[in-house]
């Protein structure tokens, strides 16, 4: 067990703000605390300097005289008498007479006029202190039960015995504890005052740090991941000299290449958007011709070679594969470029069974299973692109699962503002490192995906086109894959009712 774990834990600030602040208060505090030790610690030192210079004035006067006084009593205090040399004593002023160590009498100034003492009754313990002072002329600091504190220096007398004289401390303490609080008030309203003008003078000096995070935080708020981005914030200017001044001017020369970087990257997306468009818009004509022209030749009365025959055929398949990529291209050209969708109630339950329809006659050999409600599930949006939203995703189901698979596809509304529909296979599942990159153009499944199926893997933008549609609903698309379980998931705003 650590020692520190049952210690609380402080807060400790967040802000660069509350931090110098903090620390300079903290440093500030840690100066007026050893500066206000140092006051006291040197006001004690000298009073009791002066303390013990008195005691030598006084000499041993009084406690020699206490020779002459007779024993001292034990039984009882404050009697008064005459029997002590007072001349010169200031009031409570202590004289005590030890022979061999033991207290023989003991008497205080009553007054400062020099005409009376009174003899005080010691205990066993003040007796032991006071045999125990060493009779070195010095000053050394007492208790004693019955008088509080006394400054007491002993000497040796004349007869072999030993004077004790003091003189109470309470001047001293008094003074010491008036020092005290006057230095915790002062010390305090200033802690608090520094505290105050230190917080101002921080905020004010680290204004122009701020507005430089400020201008961080706008930039972080923009939409840099596509379309065309204008980092318009920039930070102050402020004293290139300063730190902070250094880290705003470094901080808008680096915006300012990403800001050039970004301006490149969204031209070059544009030219590239503007190619595809146009090469799939001119291909669809010389595509349809190659085509016609091969079901042209097919349809020749006269003899024609088998050979010729196979390969009008496959080019006739060919330039009709060839025609659907360049429309999957030409609508993903439209879709980058923000063409707008129609936006018109769908029936979306009325979709599904007319895709399931279709996908049945292109694959009789599966399990094509419905999860509808009894109500019909609405949404805005343009059917046309949802129904082929439906279409790639049970061609996909179809293409890429063995024959005898079962194909789930169910409709159910998320919240009242969003509408799931899912296409469920028992396939073998997306291989680990096709998942990321899945709804990427041109993007394969691999061979495990597709082995046994009996047909090609298609263009690879079938899921690019779900993608790039639901995202223009307003929607999106998710995939969850495991081995005998595939799942997509297209998520789309529910209609207006």
């Amino acid at each position: 067990m650590r020692a520190r774990g049952w210690l609380p834990r402080l807060p400790r600030p967040h802000t660069l703000r509350a931090r110098l602040t903090t620390g300079l208060v903290v440093l500030l505090a840690v100066s007026c605390a050893a500066v206000g030790v140092a006051a006291v610690v040197e006001l004690n030192g000298f009073l009791t300097g002066r303390l013990d210079q008195q005691l030598r004035e006084a000499g041993v006067r009084f406690p020699a005289s206490l020779e002459h006084g007779g024993p001292l009593p034990s039984d009882h205090d404050g009697d008064e008498g005459g029997d002590g040399d007072t001349r010169r004593q200031s009031a409570g002023t202590f004289g005590a007479r030890l022979v061999d160590g033991t207290v023989t009498n003991a008497a205080v100034v009553a007054s400062g006029r020099g005409t009376g003492t009174v003899t005080v009754a010691l205990s066993a313990r003040d007796r032991r202190r006071l045999a125990g002072l060493p009779a070195d002329g010095e000053g050394h600091t007492v208790d004693l039960s019955t008088l509080d504190d006394y400054r007491m220096m002993a000497t040796e007398g004349r007869d072999g015995d030993v004077l004790v004289t003091g003189l109470p401390t309470e001047s001293v303490e008094a003074a010491v504890h008036r020092l005290e609080l006057v230095a915790a008030v002062v010390l305090g309203a200033a802690l608090a005052v520094a505290g105050v003008a230190g917080a101002l003078w921080v905020r004010w000096s680290l204004r122009p740090l701020s507005r430089v995070a400020a201008t961080a935080t706008r930039v972080s708020e923009l939409p840099l991941s596509s379309g065309e981005v204008g980092l318009w914030p920039r930070a102050p200017e402020a004293d290139p000299r300063s730190e902070v001044g250094r880290v705003g001017s470094a901080f808008n020369l680096m915006l300012g290449h990403v800001e050039d970087a970004l301006t490149k990257r969204h031209a070059s997306e544009e030219r590239l958007r503007s190619f595809a468009a146009d090469a799939s818009h001119e291909l669809r004509t010389p595509v349809a011709s190659v085509r016609g022209h091969a079901e042209l030749a097919l349809l020749h009365p006269g003899p024609v070679p088998p050979k010729v025959v196979r390969a009008l055929e496959r080019i006739e398949a060919e330039a009709a594969r060839m025609g659907e990529m360049v429309d999957d291209l030409l609508l993903l050209a439209r879709l980058d470029a923000g063409r707008p969708l129609e936006r018109l109630p769908v029936d979306l339950t009325r979709l599904v069974l007319d895709a399931v329809t279709d996908a049945q006659a292109a694959g009789p050999g599966h399990r094509w299973t419905l999860e509808l409600s009894e109500e019909p599930v609405t949404v805005t949006g343009d059917a046309h692109r949802l129904h082929q939203v439906l279409a790639n995703l049970l061609a996909n189901a179809r293409l890429h699962t063995p024959v005898g698979s079962t194909v789930t596809i169910s409709l159910e509304s998320g919240d009242k503002a969003t509408v799931l529909m899912k296409v469920h296979d028992d396939g073998p599942g997306v291989a680990a490192d096709i998942r990321p990159k899945v709804f990427e153009r041109f993007t394969r499944a691999d061979r495990r995906r597709t082995e046994g199926t009996g047909h090609g893997t298609g263009t690879g933008l079938g899921l690019s086109i779900v993608a790039a549609v639901a995202e223009a609903h307003g929607g999106g698309v998710t995939l969850e894959s495991g081995p005998g379980s595939t799942t997509f998931t297209v998520r789309l705003p529910a209609g207006d009712g």
